[in-house]
């Protein structure tokens, strides 16, 4: 089992080059279930263990895909199958996504329901409720969710009980494929949904409202074929930012989208980092001991509980008290005893942790038990002094491209090992 060990106190000094969104590709990738046509996906992080479960799953389903680079090709491999295999979704829970497409070309899919994770149980039953509001009806059976429409669906409105990322892209997808339009509520605002809407847009569905609560999607039976390129990562450049400004660093970050992380932004220059964005990137410059700033995680725009972690790392190493409230999911602190033992003053209870800051952090054995939690250890053992030695790192492959060569171009000492 890979594992990173990190030799410490080093400034990042450089820069790198910021890879397509994660989050971005993946209900894209899917989308591309809603046509028969080929399709080109460029600027996909294809190394992500998750990216190639996604492709796995198109494959199951009947799709043809070649990868190469950064770019993938999908094409028409026969009958599509309705039945996605459980082997793979209990793998990725975004392979939910693809029941939203498979519903609306032929009214019937099964789905196995996804099981907890790490950082909570994050159920389906908003995805199923706005299937309902588009027609469809469901049934459990063995462990599996059947949806049916034998009619196909309808355009509609669907209302959701909380701004889902995964369930605004499967009522997207599904309303994309239905005729007429359907209108989205409180639909989820983050950029890549305006990346998945614009997907959508070159297959040939209409989309308007992206990045507001309220989505209209007036869709065709039949999609086309088209090419498109994916937004930079914003959580791997938050990421990033974070680790210089954990380590007194001076970086600069090729491709990032300074206006999907305005919130981050904000809350860095509060804790004393100097933050420049331009055309094309953003640059940080941490010249002193980062200041105690608290911060509660909301959806899209507010701050992002996928940096919910990495910030804490932060925080322990801050000036004065600080508090860290997750609103999003539960259960999202278990980095919080991993850094406890690299010296870290930190109080969990509940949704919130109080974190005492450090001058110093110490080097340990850790373990990352989700993909954030592991890039929260990962800035950690950057600003700590001596050696980390960051187990199960197959947790960060899942959402973070080549992050030890990124690094190491840098300036860090970081090693991958299966020793």
């Amino acid at each position: 089992m890979d594992r990173f060990i990190i030799d410490g106190g080093r400034r990042l000094r450089g820069s790198v080059r910021v890879s397509g969104s994660k989050n971005a590709a993946l209900p894209i990738l899917i989308a591309t279930l809603l046509t028969d046509e080929p399709c080109r996906v460029d600027n996909v992080p294809t190394r992500l263990r998750d990216i190639k479960t996604t492709v796995r799953l198109l494959e199951s389903l009947g799709k043809k895909v070649a990868v190469k680079g950064s770019s993938v090709r999908v094409a028409s491999g026969g009958s599509l199958k309705t039945q996605a295999p459980y082997d793979l979704v209990k793998q990725m829970r975004a392979s939910v996504l693809a029941a939203g497409p498979l519903l609306a070309r032929f009214g019937l899919v099964r789905v196995p329901i996804p099981g907890g994770c790490a950082i909570g149980l994050r159920p389906i039953d908003i995805h199923l409720k706005a299937f309902a509001a588009l027609g469809a009806r469901e049934v459990a059976d063995g462990g599996d969710i059947i949806l049916s429409a034998p009619s196909l669906l309808k355009a509609g409105r669907v209302r959701l009980d909380f701004p889902s990322v995964g369930a605004t892209e499967n009522a997207m997808m599904a309303a994309a494929a239905t005729p007429g339009t359907s209108v989205i509520e409180n639909a989820a605002r983050e950029p890549e949904i305006a990346d998945l809407g614009r997907f959508l847009e070159r297959l040939g569905a209409r989309v308007s409202g992206l990045g507001s609560s309220r989505v209209r999607v007036r869709g065709a039976s039949a999609l086309k074929g088209c090419r498109h390129i994916v937004i930079p990562d914003r959580i791997e450049a938050g990421t990033f930012l974070l680790a210089g400004a954990a380590t007194g660093g001076e970086i600069d970050l090729k491709g990032a989208h300074a206006d999907d992380l305005s919130a981050v932004i904000l809350k860095l220059r509060a804790a004393g980092a100097e933050i420049k964005p331009y055309t094309g990137g953003i640059r940080l410059v941490m010249r002193r001991r980062p200041k105690a700033v608290s911060v509660t995680t909301l959806p899209y725009p507010g701050f992002p509980t996928d940096l919910q972690a990495p910030w804490m790392s932060l925080m322990c190493l801050a000036r004065g008290a600080s508090r860290v409230r997750e609103t999003v999911f539960e259960n999202r602190f278990l980095h919080a005893a991993e850094l406890a033992r690299m010296g870290a003053q930190i109080r969990a209870r509940g949704n919130e942790a109080r974190v005492a800051g450090v001058e110093r952090l110490s080097g340990a054995w850790v373990m990352a038990s989700d993909i954030r939690a592991g890039a929260a250890l990962v800035v950690a053992a950057l600003a700590a002094g001596g050696r980390t030695v960051v187990q199960r790192v197959y947790h960060i492959d899942r959402g973070y491209e080549r992050l030890e060569a990124k690094l190491r171009r840098l300036g860090a000492r970081v090693t991958r090992t299966n020793a």
